[in-house]
């Protein structure tokens, strides 16, 4: 008798057909990873997060279970959305965008937070930015009112004192070129200066990628 070897192979195949399941499957590390950083992001629309995001929020997850001074504070504590801008050269600044009504509190640990996400993304500087919205104004004869804090105006200037953090603005000076363009002269509060001084490039680049506006940062000349 002649047997069919490919009939005989073709029933065992549909016979085993399937992976093997066991209770005790290991997901993996990117599976794993994925859960964890969800929770530290939460972005417009349910819009999925980029990898780059994904990183970001990574970190603060990291950070929220290995480090035992920003434990208790990052508990509750997520990020709006993440992106990497030019500096000059082959500086690279992390702007991360964070809930506006967590602004206070990532404001109490910012100096500890910016410090620990700045060794993680090594050689990148760092930047909290509470997120806001910009309403247009009404049409005219309208009854609706527009929120002097949701005016273009307003924002830009609430994001020109986030992105200086922990400094203050103690100043601010406008200079007019020749070709008519002004570029704006910001002082900060030199108590910060040790936090922030070797920030000030970031700062102008942050804020004319966000602002579309040439700022220059500087500290007060003080009198001897």
């Amino acid at each position: 008798m002649k047997l069919n070897v490919r009939t005989i192979t073709t029933q065992i195949h549909t016979y085993y057909k399937g992976p093997y399941k066991s209770d005790n499957v290991n997901p993996g590390p990117n599976i794993s990873k994925m859960y964890t950083s969800r929770k530290k992001i939460h972005k417009d629309k349910d819009a999925e997060p980029t990898e780059f995001e994904e990183s970001v929020a990574q970190a603060f997850f990291d950070l929220e279970n290995t480090n035992q001074d920003l434990k208790s504070d990052l508990k509750d504590l997520y990020i709006n959305s993440a992106v990497q801008i030019d500096v000059s050269g082959s500086r690279k600044a992390v702007v991360i965008h964070v809930p506006y009504r967590l602004r206070k509190a990532f404001r109490k640990v910012h100096v500890k937070l910016v410090r620990e996400l700045e060794k993680k993304f090594s050689g990148k500087d760092v930047i909290l930015i509470a997120t806001r919205r910009i309403l247009r104004p009404p049409k005219k004869g309208s009854a609706v009112q527009r929120p002097r804090s949701r005016t273009l105006t307003a924002v830009h200037e609430a994001m020109l004192e986030d992105v200086v953090l922990p400094a203050e603005i103690v100043g601010k000076r406008t200079r007019y070129r020749i070709d008519g363009s002004k570029i704006m002269k910001v002082y900060l509060d030199p108590k910060e200066r040790n936090n922030t001084e070797y920030k000030l490039e970031t700062f102008s680049a942050v804020y004319r990628k966000l602002a579309g506006k040439d700022v220059v940062f500087e500290f007060p000349v003080t009198e001897a």
